[in-house]
Order: C-alpha cells, then sequence, then structure tokens
C-alpha cells in the first residue's frame, strides 16, 4: 500500500513539474533521501526533514502526509485579482477541466522559462 507522504509528495512534484534533483537543490536535502521518499519503500522522512521538503514545494507538512491543507490555510483569500479571477475560473470547472488547465499552466511555465 502506498503511504500518503509518498504519493502526495510525487504527485506535488508532478503538479510543479519538478524532478527529485531539482527538489533537491531547493530544499537542501540529499537526492538520495529525497529518492527513499518517493521510491518504492516509500520511507518517511524525520519532521525536520518533511518541514524543509514542504518549504521548497510552498505546501505544508500536513498537506504532505494528509493530502489536506490546514483549516487556516484553506481561509486565505488571495490579493490579486488575476489570481483570484484564475482560482475561481478553475473552481467552476469539473475534475477534466482542471487538469487540462494544469497542464496549459505548466506548459506556460515552461515557455516563460525558455525566455529568461
Amino acid at each position: 500500500m502506498e503511504s500518503n507522504f509518498r504519493k502526495n509528495l510525487r504527485d506535488e512534484l508532478a503538479y510543479q513539474n519538478l524532478t527529485v534533483k531539482e527538489l533537491a537543490a531547493k530544499s537542501g536535502v540529499a537526492k538520495g533521501a529525497l529518492d527513499c521518499y518517493v521510491g518504492k519503500q516509500a520511507s518517511v522522512p524525520p519532521a525536520t526533514t518533511a518541514v524543509k521538503i514542504a518549504r521548497a514545494l510552498g505546501v505544508s507538512v500536513e498537506y504532505l502526509v494528509s493530502g489536506q491543507k490546514p483549516r487556516h490555510e484553506e481561509l486565505v483569500i488571495p490579493s490579486s485579482p488575476r489570481v483570484r479571477a484564475i482560482l475561481k475560473l478553475f473552481e467552476d470547472l469539473d475534475g477534466e477541466g482542471q487538469d487540462i488547465m494544469v497542464e496549459i499552466a505548466q506548459v506556460l511555465r515552461r515557455h516563460n522559462g525558455h525566455r529568461l
């Protein structure tokens, strides 16, 4: 059975289009250790390491462990009108539409990365 931490970490890496190597550089956690957390053995990191990983990904440790945002994070309303508009459009889509929107955003991010 796949651990929640492993699944949520793998899902977040895919969502952010990051490799384990890139996460290692961002978090300061050794690539070998990260490989253990996303690999078949699915070991769970110590709390201090989980915090480093979560911070590098911009998510909470609670999210990585449970897949749910902490209650206080759900109440945060983005101040940018553009971000609020995009979130509203996203929320109005069904699951398939949301998946397509995420794929489009990832393509745009890669495209912008080539122009930097």
